[in-house]
């Protein structure tokens, strides 16, 4: 379940009319900080950032399920059901079995190192048109903030 700080800025960042990308970014920090204070492990950066935004989609953010070819195909099937609206699921049975197999994996994941490897890895699987019109757009963001 996701903690009520993180609702209520993703709440204000779809208001103020920013990308899902944006609002799913919250959750995926969460994640990240629940791997850092050791609430649960896991076993690599991709892994904490895909649980983030699960948790995104099930919150109701508009997004996307990943392309095919891009991961596997239950993956792939998961964040389409992750999607769907559904009721809120009873907390009653499972919970802590579902995340029993977390609390048994590391905290390196979570580390500057492997996010800074993860983010690497992720710029280079892009073309350099992709990077270069992100970065373009990233400037021109910043011209902006700072006017």
């Amino acid at each position: 379940m996701p903690e009520k700080a993180t609702q209520q800025r993703v709440e204000k960042d779809r208001r103020e009319g920013k990308a899902p990308s944006t609002q799913a970014g919250e959750f995926v920090r969460e994640e990240i900080e629940h791997v850092r204070e050791g609430k649960h492990g896991a076993r690599s950066s991709r892994q904490a950032i895909a649980i983030g935004l699960s948790k995104a989609r099930r919150a109701g953010v508009e997004l996307p399920p990943p392309r095919e070819g891009t991961v596997s195909r239950r993956t792939r099937r998961q964040a389409v059901r992750d999607a769907r609206p559904v009721p809120a699921p009873s907390r009653a049975g499972g919970h802590a079995r579902r995340f029993a197999a977390l609390t048994r994996e590391g905290r390196a994941a979570a580390s500057r190192n492997a996010l800074s490897r993860q983010g690497r890895t992720a710029a280079a699987r892009r073309t350099k048109q992709s990077r270069s019109a992100a970065a373009r757009r990233a400037a021109a963001t910043r011209k902006r903030r700072k006017a």
